[in-house]
């Protein structure tokens, strides 16, 4: 018998903010918050979490946070020039700040900050695009990416109604 091959495939983005969306799904399942995301380089998924806040009683556990030190651990570095970052919902300032310092060069996200603060989130409504324009660091962004698909997780996680929001 032949061992499997690893697949060869690269993502292409649609299928990266799909294992986002993935994540933020098995997040809601296990009571945290409908938040998921995935790095991806050179078209190959390098890490992918979702919130954690709630179990880990960690209020940086955002989903983006947890993926980029799995994606640091994994690369061996903090340097994550030429990954891309998928998020199921707009980055908040901690992790956009966090994506700057680890220099991902690209952010696509699906809900808005909007989306999470209507869900009943205490979001700081401060938009990717401004937290770009204060750093100056250029990190390319693409707005409501697979949008209704994303937004559609809050309600999913106001249905299962166990999960908390912060």
């Amino acid at each position: 018998m032949k061992p499997k091959r690893a697949r060869s495939s690269s993502l292409t983005d649609r299928q990266a903010m799909a294992i986002a969306i993935k994540e933020a799904r098995a997040g809601v399942r296990q009571d945290q918050s409908p938040f998921g995301c995935a790095i991806v380089k050179e078209r190959r998924l390098v890490a992918s979490a979702h919130n954690t806040v709630w179990q880990t009683c960690d209020s940086t556990a955002h989903a983006e946070m947890n993926a980029l030190r799995k994606a640091c651990r994994k690369l061996g570095t903090i340097d994550l020039s030429g990954c891309v970052l998928y998020t199921t919902c707009e980055p908040c300032p901690m992790c956009y700040s966090a994506a700057h310092w680890a220099r991902i060069p690209k952010v696509v996200f699906g809900a808005q900050i909007r989306d999470a603060q209507a869900a009943g989130f205490n979001e700081l409504v401060i938009p990717a695009s401004k937290m770009r324009r204060f750093s100056g660091d250029g990190i390319e962004l693409v707005p409501e990416f697979m949008h209704d698909e994303c937004r559609l997780l809050f309600r999913s996680w106001i249905e299962h109604g166990k999960g908390k929001t912060y």
